[in-house]
This record gives C-alpha cells, sequence and structure tokens, in this order.
C-alpha cells in the first residue's frame, strides 16, 4: 500500500515537472537573451569585433572555395583560416601585435628551417637526423630561453613561440618529403594572406584602438579621484546639501583604479603597434601614460587609507575637527578641482596649467592654514593627545594627496609636451577657476569731491579701494592690482 501511494506520488511529481518544463524552459531563454543584449548595450563593440572575424574568416576561406586559388596553395590554405583565428583581437593594436609577430616569426623560421634541412642533407643518410637535431634543440632552446627577457616577454612573446613551433615543423619534415621549398613557400603564403586580412579588417572596420582606449582610461581615472575626494569632503564633514549615501557612492569610485595596473600595461603595450590615428601622431608617447597612472594609483592608495578614518568608530573631539574642517575643505576642494581641470586637459588635448597651478596654489596656502591650526591646536594632556591623533593623522594623509595631485599635474605637464598639445589662451582671469578663486578685499572711505581721501569723510562721495589677485600665468608671477574708482551717492 505504501509503495503504491510512493509511485503515484512520484508520478505526480513528474508529471507537475513535466507541465512545468515549458514555462522554465521560456523563462530560462528569455532570461539567457536579455544577458546577452544587455553585455552587447555595455559595450557594442564585441559584437562588431564579432562581425569582423566572422567576415575575415569568409574571406580567407576563399582559398579554399576558388579553384585557381586552391590548385596554388591546395590544403595548406587550412593554415590561412588557423592564422585569423588566433590573430583577430579586439584592439587594431592586438592583431597588429600578433599579425606582425606570426608573420615575421614565420618567415624567419621557415627560411631557418629550410637551410638547416639543406645544410644537414650534406651530412649523408646517417649524419641527417643527428645534424637536425641539433639545430631543433639549439634554437629551440635559445627562443625558449629568450622568452624570459621582460621586453620580449612583452611585445615578442608570441613571435617566439612561433618561431619554435615553424622551425621545428619545417626541419622535422623537411627530412622526409623532397619539396620543402615548396611546403616552406605555401605555408608561409597562406600565413601572410590570413594576417593581412585580419590586419586590413582590423583598421578599416570599425577600428578600435588600444590607444584611445588608454588614453580615455587615464582621464576617467583621473576623475574618479576627483570625485572620491569631493566625496570625502562630504562624509567626513558632512552638510545638508549631500545625504550621506550620495557622498559614500562617490568616495568608493577610487577602488577601480587600484586593480588597473595590467589593464594599464596591457593598452600601453598594444598601443605602441598601432599608427598614427585620429589626435594621436606616429610616435605619441605612450609610455608616459604609464607615470601619470602610477602616480594616481599612489594617491588611490592614499584615498583607501583616508577612507578607513572616514569608515572608523573613533570619534575626534568636535571642537579640533571645528578648527582643521575650513582648510582640510579647502585643501580636498582645490584638489579636486585642479584634477578635474587636468582630466580635463587630457581629454580635450589641450594645456591648461594655469587654471591647475591656480588650484594647486590655493591647496598649498590651505596646508600652511590648517599647520598653523594645528599649532593653535596643541593638547593640554595625554588623554587629549590620544583623542585628536586620528584626526592629525587624516589631515596629513590628505596633505600627502594634495603633494600627489602636484606630482601628477608635474606628470602631465611633461607629456603634454611631448604630445604637442594645443595650448589654450591665458586670459588674466579664467572662467573656468570659478569664483572662490578670484579674490576681492576692498575697503571703502568717504573722501570730498576734488580733495584727498584723508581729508573730510563726511562727504557724499566714497572711493572704493579693490585689490584684484590674479592667479599666476605661465610666464608671469602673481600680480595684484590697485583699482581705485569714484562713486558718486545721493
Amino acid at each position: 500500500m505504501e509503495m503504491d501511494l510512493n509511485a503515484q506520488v512520484k508520478k505526480a511529481g513528474f508529471l507537475q515537472r513535466l507541465k512545468e518544463f515549458p514555462s522554465k524552459l521560456k523563462d530560462g531563454v528569455t532570461k539567457r537573451i536579455k544577458n546577452v543584449q544587455k553585455f552587447g548595450k555595455d559595450d557594442p563593440r564585441r559584437i562588431i569585433h564579432s562581425l569582423k572575424v566572422g567576415l575575415s574568416l569568409t574571406l580567407v576561406s576563399m582559398l579554399y572555395y576558388v579553384r585557381p586559388l586552391y590548385n596554388s596553395f591546395g590544403v595548406s590554405g587550412m593554415w590561412a583560416i588557423l592564422t585569423v583565428v588566433v590573430v583577430s583581437e579586439f584592439t587594431v593594436g592586438g592583431t597588429l601585435s600578433k599579425g606582425l609577430n606570426r608573420g615575421f616569426a614565420t618567415l624567419i623560421a621557415g627560411a631557418l628551417g629550410v637551410g638547416a634541412v639543406h645544410l644537414a642533407r650534406f651530412c649523408g643518410d646517417k649524419g641527417e637526423p643527428i645534424v637536425l637535431g641539433i639545430f631543433v634543440f639549439s634554437l629551440g632552446a635559445a627562443a625558449t630561453f629568450s622568452r624570459f627577457f621582460p621586453r620580449i616577454k612583452q611585445r615578442y612573446d608570441y613571435g617566439a613561440l612561433i618561431f619554435i613551433l615553424t622551425f621545428s615543423m619545417v626541419a622535422v619534415s623537411g627530412y622526409r618529403t623532397d619539396e620543402i621549398l615548396v611546403m616552406a613557400y605555401q605555408r608561409l603564403s597562406t600565413i601572410l594572406i590570413g594576417g593581412t586580412i585580419c590586419i586590413l579588417v582590423s583598421i578599416f572596420v570599425f577600428p578600435v584602438w588600444a590607444g584611445e582606449d588608454l588614453h580615455k582610461m587615464i582621464a576617467n581615472n583621473i576623475i574618479k579621484l576627483a570625485n572620491s575626494l569631493e566625496g570625502f569632503e562630504g562624509e567626513y564633514f558632512p552638510s545638508s546639501e549631500k545625504t550621506s549615501k550620495e557622498t559614500n557612492s562617490c568616495v568608493q569610485q577610487y577602488k577601480s583604479i587600484l586593480t588597473s595596473k595590467s589593464t594599464e600595461d596591457t593598452l600601453a603595450n598594444l598601443a605602441r603597434w598601432e599608427p598614427g590615428h585620429g589626435r594621436f601622431r606616429l610616435r605619441h608617447p605612450w609610455t608616459k601614460y604609464l607615470k601619470i597612472a602610477g602616480l594616481v594609483r599612489q594617491c588611490a592608495f592614499h584615498l583607501e587609507i583616508l577612507n578607513g578614518y572616514v569608515l572608523s568608530d573613533v570619534k575626534i573631539p568636535q571642537d579640533f575637527i571645528s578648527k582643521i574642517q575650513e582648510p582640510c575643505s579647502i585643501m580636498s576642494r582645490e584638489a579636486c578641482e585642479a584634477l578635474k581641470a587636468i582630466a580635463k586637459s587630457i581629454k580635450t588635448m589641450k594645456r591648461d596649467s594655469v587654471c591647475v597651478n591656480a588650484y594647486i596654489e590655493n591647496s598649498k596656502n590651505a596646508i600652511q592654514n590648517l599647520r598653523i591650526a594645528l599649532k593653535t591646536s596643541s593638547p593640554e594632556t595625554e588623554k587629549d593627545l590620544l583623542e585628536i591623533i586620528p584626526g592629525v593623522t587624516m589631515a596629513s594623509i590628505l596633505i600627502e594627496i594634495v603633494n600627489y595631485v602636484e606630482k601628477i599635474s608635474e606628470a602631465v605637464e611633461e607629456f603634454t609636451g611631448l604630445a604637442h598639445f594645443k595650448e589654450t589662451p591665458d586670459p588674466k582671469v579664467s572662467p573656468e577657476l570659478g569664483q572662490h578663486q578670484l579674490l576681492h578685499r576692498g575697503s571703502v572711505k568717504p573722501v570730498l569731491e576734488g580733495d584727498s581721501e584723508e581729508e573730510n569723510n563726511s562727504s557724499p562721495h566714497v572711493v572704493i579701494n579693490v585689490h584684484d589677485e590674479q592667479p599666476p600665468t605661465t610666464s608671469e608671477k602673481k600680480v595684484s592690482g590697485v583699482q581705485k574708482t569714484r562713486v558718486g551717492v545721493v
């Protein structure tokens, strides 16, 4: 009785699963289609790259489909298809790197392989395999050892690998065939045809430039630093203007910079293979991006430490916070504006050192004010000292961040000269500096019309002294002008 009941339950469960199968299958297919659509929308270039690989494979397949071509190359046409599969990369630099490495390595290895076979045949039937074995051992070991050198590993590792493979195949197979030259010619020709098709399609059909991606990545990372620094001010010195959730999301933007080194190194390596394109000249200083990226990453590490103080539960005396709040806020705000100006300069490829230097100068002035505030906040007891140590540490880290912003500015200034960025006109007062950069200090004194300022102070006329401090230009020091204007008061 129990067995019949169990069998009925299993049968009912099976029928239920069978009924639910079509709806689950539909939901699963719909979910995967949505994931594919989202993945494609995140970067439409992925779809374009897939279509480009399909186009390259179709073109190179003509070596098999067209009878005259097949009669010329035979089954060696398969090497062209294999070349397209392994050479096609997402970026132009990646395709050029693999294509040129494969082409030159095949050419050199094929020539050496043919030469080794002909030389070995002079040694007779018994000596030929011994000589070939010595050549394969020597060149294979030497090429493998060369792959440990950092420069070769970085740029020519794939070429060294193809050299070992091609030389070994030509040298070994040449022992059993008399048509070694025909075989080497056909393989080299088909590999060059496949590589050429890949390179042409990669360059002329919706190209994806590694250099452009690196350029945008560095600028975006600097903007992330600026946003994190701006969020720090709102998080550590909260105000009613920004909520904690908004500022916390801004503070966390720097985290992606900490793990970006491998991507930056790869893009810089691939960019050096690319020809001049768009705004980038043939000998664009791609390696300088890595110097800037290193400084940006060091600044991000300091932000990581600073964020630890923001998230900590350590309570700092409110009176001490109130003393350092204004200089710290100015430091973070001015450094943030400097980073944004640097990022804009990189994006637009225009030099704007006047604006950046003004922000950095203001942040340095805030550092001096902070030091004065710290000197006036000397603790009276050891307990008071222990309470303010976290705040002092936070302030010192913020000073280090400002120093790194200055280093980033200097590195970008050096880079802009090498990259031939366009010069931005230097107006006396740049509109991008903002109102907080134009400092006005004035005094109002009554004066009689036609008399000096020091006589009667009961006159209905006044003289206004306005002192304007201009930011320093690249060729001039900071100057201040004094203007006097007579204003009649009715």
